[in-house]
C-alpha cells in the first residue's frame, strides 16, 4: 500500500504518519516552509524522521519551500507585526491564524506528487491528511465538504486520477482521538510514544528555545487532549505542566 502525506511536524500529522506505518503503508512525507513563524515544526518533523530511521523505518521526506509565494498572504502566523492570538480555538480572534487558501495549495502539490508516484510505480496512492473535527469551526479548509469538492476538481483536471484518493481518517475525530490512535500505533511498531510526541511542535508561538507557550489556541487544544487521555505532554513548555494544564482547564471552563 502506498501513501503520501503532509507532515507539518505537529501532533496531528505525526500521529497520522505513525498510524499509516502501523497499517503497512509505504509513506512519503512532504513538509512545507511557508513563512510560518513557528517553523521550528519543520525541525521537529526531521527529528521524527531521524528517530524512525534509528528504529529501522526509512521515510522519504522532502521540505517544499513556498515562503516566497505565501509570505505575501496575510495571517498572524506569517505576517510580521501581528501577535499570535492566545486563548481557546472557539474564540473569534483565533480566525487570525487562518492562512488564506493554505490547505488548497498544499493539497494541490500533494496531489501532483501522489499522481507522479502512482504513474512511476504503477500503483494506487492515498493522500493522507491529519485534519480533524476540532479544526472545522475556525478553518474552512479542514472541513469534509472542502476535500470532497477539491477531490472532484482534481479528478476532472487530471488524467489517471482514479489512481489517487484522499485519506482523512480523523476527519470526524479530535485531538484525543488522534493521541489514542497514535498510542496504539506506536505500540504496534514498538516505538516510544513520548519520544514521537516530544519530537513535535503544536504551539503557534514557541519561544526562542523552542518551548511551547501553552497559551495559543493550538496549545490549549493539545494540552486538553493529553489531559483527556491521562498523560503528561512530553514536550517542553515555558511553564511547568501543572501550570499550563490549569490555564487550559480554566479557559475551557
Amino acid at each position: 500500500m502506498r501513501a503520501v502525506m503532509a507532515l507539518s511536524g505537529g501532533m496531528d500529522s505525526t500521529g497520522l504518519l505513525i498510524r499509516l506505518l502501523a497499517d503497512g503503508y509505504a509513506v512519503d512525507c512532504l513538509s512545507f516552509e511557508y513563512g510560518q513563524k513557528h517553523n521550528i515544526e519543520l525541525e521537529r518533523a526531521e527529528m521524527n524522521i531521524q528517530y524512525l530511521a534509528s528504529m529501522g523505518i526509512l521515510i522519504e521526506h522532502r521540505i517544499i519551500d513556498l515562503s516566497s509565494a505565501m509570505s505575501v498572504f496575510h495571517s498572524a502566523l506569517t505576517t510580521e507585526g501581528y501577535d499570535i492570538p492566545e486563548g481557546h480555538y472557539e474564540e473569534e480572534q483565533m480566525k487570525q491564524t487562518v492562512v488564506p487558501n493554505r490547505n488548497a495549495i498544499f493539497a494541490s502539490i500533494l496531489y501532483g506528487y501522489a499522481l507522479s508516484v502512482a504513474l512511476e510505480e504503477d500503483c494506487d496512492v492515498k493522500i493522507a491528511l491529519g485534519v480533524h473535527s476540532g479544526d472545522h469551526a475556525i478553518y474552512p479548509d479542514c472541513r469534509p465538504e472542502f476535500y470532497e469538492s477539491l477531490s472532484d476538481s482534481f479528478k476532472i483536471g487530471n488524467w489517471d486520477s482514479e489512481r489517487v484518493d484522499f485519506h482523512l481518517p480523523y476527519i470526524d475525530g479530535n485531538k484525543k482521538t488522534i493521541l489514542l490512535d497514535t498510542l496504539h500505533a506506536a505500540r504496534q511498531l514498538k516505538l516510544d510514544f513520548d519520544t514521537v510526541l516530544r519530537n513535535t511542535n503544536t504551539s503557534y508561538n514557541p519561544d526562542s528555545e523552542g518551548r511551547a507557550s501553552g497559551k495559543s489556541g493550538a496549545d490549549i487544544e493539545r494540552i486538553l487532549a493529553f489531559h483527556a487521555i491521562g498523560r503528561v505532554d512530553p514536550i517542553e513548555y515555558v511553564d511547568d505542566w501543572d501550570t499550563v494544564l490549569q490555564n487550559a482547564l480554566e479557559l475551557n471552563a
